[in-house]
């Protein structure tokens, strides 16, 4: 039996790839530095465990709605709202088995195909695999490197929609880049969205993991309450990866939609873990800042250590929990040309384990320089350390 045709149109979560050689390499007896894959190594707090333990042993492990159960649905509305300062009530919200469905999702109830769809290049390789399986047309946008950080190219943007792109992906705070929109850049998007009547899905993913300040959020704006679907994630802000809940917040029209997938591709998210999610937005503060309060003391360790290094060039992210570093001259300094080469090179002779810009989408024609990425989220401060010694030893050992 031949597979389905469509399957040729999946992509893949290429970082996972890299976790396979890493974990080739460490089952020979290798130690490895994981900065390849953003999964977090810090427990989940306690009220979460306790809420999940309590509503297994209260039997909720049954069905429940498809669009969650209401105290997380209003729970939920309520924490988005709020941080956003907009008024979003139960029905805006559609419960998921982690943040990634929202994704799909979207595409299959909103899509047409050979509707243009523009996504974030470098970004999270999940648009670009969903959009193309539906039978899109993937129009990416990449991002000029400032003084001030990586900004959105809006020449791109632009051109998409002069193509007669409809829809469109946003992640401030990205991942992997780790790029932040300033105010006035959120503004020029979402004009542009309102003036072209075009809808945007924001992946707020790591909204509540900015280490400095307020998160902005472009749902926020005039004339976008209608135009924006939020995204949202538990497993950053609660270290809740392997539980998979999140949720999708927007228009009632569109919510009814997915949940109308939910019915047809999981019936509901798993019934106890969303009584978990509800004791998480309603624990203290203090269980979630104790998160994040590592993760920048992990931040400002690697990002010091990389801009050291004569070749590298690495912008602060303020936000999530990953580094992009420029690393065009290191390159060339050390006798590479290939920056697959140079990843896998690095990774079998000092076990530091990182992805490749490549890993988050096909690279754009117009790209002048080499980038790599590293998660802080999964190693501790002490490896951390230990492992950019190796990189550093490496290198010099290499300019010789």
């Amino acid at each position: 039996m031949s597979t389905a045709k469509r399957m040729d149109l999946l992509g893949s979560e290429t970082a996972f790839a890299v976790s396979a050689e890493a974990a080739s390499l460490a089952s020979k007896g290798t130690k490895i530095y994981p900065f390849h894959l953003g999964d977090i190594n810090l427990p989940t707090p306690k009220s979460v465990i306790n809420a999940a333990q309590a509503a297994i042993e209260d039997g909720k492990t049954g069905y429940c709605p498809a669009p969650g159960i209401p105290e997380l649905r209003e729970a939920l509305a309520n924490d988005v709202g709020s941080a956003r300062g907009l008024d979003y009530g139960i029905n805006n919200v559609s419960i998921q088995p982690g943040g990634k469905p929202s994704i799909g999702k979207y595409i299959a109830a909103m899509m047409e195909k050979d509707d243009i769809v523009l996504y974030p290049n470098p970004g999270y390789p999940i648009y670009e695999s969903q959009i193309e399986f539906y039978r899109g047309i993937a129009c990416p946008y990449g991002y000029i490197n400032t003084p001030e950080g990586l900004r959105l190219d809006f020449n791109t943007i632009e051109n998409g929609i002069k193509r007669g792109a409809k829809h469109i992906f946003y992640n401030n705070y990205n991942n992997p880049t780790g790029a932040s929109s300033p105010d006035e850049e959120i503004e020029r998007l979402a004009k542009l969205v309102i003036d072209n009547d075009m809808f945007l899905i924001s992946d707020d993913a790591y909204f509540d993991t900015l280490y400095d300040g307020t998160p902005k959020s472009i749902a926020s704006l005039p004339g976008m309450y209608e135009r924006t679907l939020t995204m949202y994630t538990f497993s950053k802000k609660f270290a809740m990866t392997g539980w998979r809940l999140g949720g999708a917040i927007g228009p009632e029209k569109i919510i009814e939609q997915i949940t109308r997938l939910n019915v047809n591709m999981e019936s509901c998210t798993t019934h106890f873990i969303q009584h978990a999610g509800v004791a998480g937005l309603k624990a203290p503060k203090a269980e979630t800042q104790e998160i994040l309060d590592e993760l920048q003391t992990r931040r400002d360790i690697l990002v010091d250590i990389l801009n050291s290094i004569d070749g590298i060039e690495v912008h602060k992210p303020e936000a999530g929990f990953y580094v992009f570093p420029k690393i065009t001259d290191l390159m060339a300094q050390i006798g590479f040309n290939d920056p697959e080469e140079f990843r896998k090179t690095v990774l079998e002779e000092t076990g530091v384990s990182f992805c490749g810009r490549h890993h988050f989408g096909r690279p754009l024609d117009n790209e002048p320089d080499f980038y790599i990425r590293l998660a802080f989220s999964g190693i501790n401060k002490e490896d951390l350390q230990e492992g950019m010694d190796k990189l550093k030893a490496w290198i010099d050992v290499r300019r010789k």
